[in-house]
């Protein structure tokens, strides 16, 4: 009796300390709200204009947020749209991708220069094949001067796309401009649900060279209805082409819904396996993931790509198949993104994303990386940080700075595929269409004609050293010296495409491919030159 009177007396002790710990971070939180709320009221009689309090609070709201970590997200009632295409993929909407840049690119400022946004121009970029605007007639390309006669002159592309986004139903007329077209016109388009096709591609490679067929499936993100996609290519690579290994790309896929990716991994494990545990302050936020099924695959052979960009429910998916030895991954490190988000409604119609808890894989080891804020800006994470996934092959993002990455980011290889399409009724299939040296030198005539100049990014910085030389204490014939090394870090542009020549063949026929047969004929042709692709073929002989 005495052991038991101790227990019980210890019991009520320790629920006596949680609960004045609770309240006082209640008090704690109710002085900030008092302090928040007084500011509010003191402003609001005192302060000399008439304010919009309303932007105010979301803007003080979104202020604190951005303090805690980047994926604690507060949607007003306005953006429940944005809110139900995070969480379905869905969107009452055209269709189409769009893009703003300007008219004309500002001379001798280089990629930093600040643009007026009077001077922006939208366009749209990627019409999605049998969307509305596509079936309509928006060709990529197409510059978008107005939507329901509202000019999109001085906006943003979020406000021109919410512009665009309505009930499902709706008519929005589009004025565009067109290359080739002598006169803008108008293209009124229904608006429909959207949803997109979480698997946008899925092929079989069938060659001597394999031991046997290899399927690959690319998925895009965990919405609802992604495992559901993601298994009818997988039975059909199977059972009706014949693949007997496998490819899983996950480069670039942000991530979704968890038990997607669970019903993803289930596909080749064994029931009753743990695949990932939450851990955050609350009970709720306790869970753990296991299979639920009998596996459909369990003895296929998997290589599963990733890269910086594959993030949360990815990294779920590589992880877990990496931690119980089912998968080979090949790529780079993923993004570290391992923290659980719950949608929470509150007051007067508006939702808050909050973060509740943390990823663990099987292995035990935290998906998240240890400093976000630094991923937030960019930084790779180094070898030795945690978080994220380290995959078995490690391949080096190939990516440089040379011509081909001026003509892409400064949209040549796009314009140029849009006068392509116009001049060219048909061209071959993705899995054969090949540029000529012929095409390349048109394109080097069509780049004299837009007047395009190469400038290095070393050609800048020594431009500047020049300048700075001549106002420091720099001998004069030391400036004659280096003003004669400067054209040698101007190089000619023909020059140049000549040395990459590959490389432009291939980014420019991918532009060109997607204006005759859109995002899945571009990923067919993509797959002939991708060096993790042909890898992970090495890694399945």
């Amino acid at each position: 009796m005495h052991m038991e009177r101790t227990l019980a007396i210890l019991f009520l002790i320790l629920c006596v300390n949680i609960h004045a710990q609770e309240r006082e971070k209640t008090t704690r939180a109710d002085e900030c709200i008092d302090i928040f709320t007084d500011v509010i009221r003191q402003v609001d009689v005192n302060y000399v204009d008439t304010l919009n309090y309303e932007a105010l609070t979301e803007e003080a709201i979104n202020a604190m947020l951005r303090k805690i970590d980047p994926y604690t997200i507060y949607y007003p009632k306005k953006n429940d749209r944005d809110l139900r295409m995070l969480t379905t993929g869905k969107y009452g909407g055209i269709g189409s991708i769009i893009q703003q840049r300007p008219l004309v690119k500002p001379k001798g400022a280089g990629r930093k220069a600040k643009v007026n946004k009077d001077s922006l121009a939208t366009y749209a970029v990627n019409p999605y094949e049998g969307k509305p605007a596509q079936r309509a007639g928006v060709e990529a390309g197409d510059r978008i001067l107005s939507v329901d006669g509202k000019t999109t002159k001085g906006l943003t592309v979020s406000e021109v796309s919410n512009m665009l986004r309505g009930v499902p139903g709706t008519t929005v007329v589009l004025e565009l401009e067109r290359e080739g077209v002598d006169k803008p016109f108008k293209i009124s388009i229904v608006r429909e649900d959207i949803h997109l096709d979480p698997v946008t591609y899925y092929a079989v490679f069938k060659a001597d060279t394999l031991s046997e067929p290899v399927g690959y499936i690319c998925l895009s993100e965990f919405t609802e209805g992604s495992a559901r996609a993601f298994t009818d290519a997988l039975d059909d690579l199977y059972y009706n082409q014949g693949a007997r290994r496998l490819i899983i790309d996950l480069r670039g896929n942000g991530g979704g819904i968890v038990d997607e990716a669970i019903q993803i991994v289930n596909l080749f494990v064994d029931r009753n396996q743990k695949i990932v545990e939450t851990r955050g302050k609350t009970s709720r936020s306790q869970y753990t993931y296991e299979t639920r099924n009998n596996p459909r695959y369990k003895d296929l052979p998997l290589v599963v790509l990733v890269d910086k960009n594959s993030a949360s429910a990815s990294e779920i998916v590589a992880g877990a198949l990496q931690d119980l030895k089912r998968a080979k991954l090949i790529g780079q490190r993923t993004y570290g993104k391992g923290l659980v988000q719950n949608i929470r409604p509150i007051v007067y119609g508006g939702h808050v994303k909050v973060t509740t808890s943390k990823y663990y894989l099987p292995s035990g080891r935290c998906i998240q990386a240890i400093d976000y804020s630094e991923r937030q800006k960019g930084h790779e994470l180094k070898k030795d940080t945690a978080g994220g996934i380290l995959p078995d092959i490690v391949l080096n993002d190939s990516a440089k700075v040379d011509i081909c990455y001026t003509l892409y980011v400064d949209h040549y290889f796009f314009d140029y595929a849009t006068r392509y399409h116009r001049l060219h009724g048909h061209i071959a299939e993705p899995k054969s269409f090949e540029l000529t040296d012929e095409d390349i030198e048109a394109f080097c005539d069509y780049l004299y004609e837009r007047r395009f100049e190469y400038e290095t990014e070393t050609g800048k910085f020594f431009a500047d050293m020049i300048k700075m030389a001549k106002h420091e204490d720099i001998d004069a014939s030391t400036i004659v010296q280096l003003e004669a090394l400067e054209p040698m870090l101007t190089p000619d542009f023909r020059t140049a495409i000549e040395r990459n020549k590959d490389e432009v063949k291939e980014l420019l026929g991918s532009e060109i491919v997607l204006r005759y047969y859109f995002q899945k004929g571009q990923a067919a042709y993509q797959l002939r030159y991708d060096k993790e692709v042909k890898r992970a073929l090495q890694e399945l002989k």
